[in-house]
């Protein structure tokens, strides 16, 4: 035990790769680790029996930009024509009239 709390300190200095929690730690405050992780932008490692099991980090985010987009269209790379057609279909059926012409026909 002693052992894992020295390792849990030296996670927790400024600069390390991210602070350490026990597998039950993270599981009973979750909602709390998680706020931490996307208010501080921490990183923490979760423990199971003092073994690293996993990383709980912020996800890297970017915004795309206009240039993105226009990159976007410009690439030469086309859909597949299969799944054009498809896609046809599916905007034909969805401008189908939904009150039929002949409201007395059934």
């Amino acid at each position: 035990m002693k052992n894992s709390r020295r390792v849990r300190r030296e996670h927790d200095r400024p600069g390390a790769a991210g602070r350490v929690v026990t597998a039950s730690e993270a599981a009973k405050n979750f909602g709390a680790l998680v706020e931490r992780v996307r208010e501080a932008r921490a990183t923490y490692v979760v423990e199971r029996s003092g073994v690293p099991v996993v990383e709980i980090a912020p996800v890297a985010w970017t915004r795309p930009t206009v240039a993105d987009l226009v990159g976007w269209l410009r690439a030469p790379e086309r859909l597949d024509e299969s799944y054009l057609a498809e896609v046809e279909r599916g905007v034909a059926y969805l401008n189908e009239p939904s009150i039929p012409a002949n409201r007395w026909a059934s």
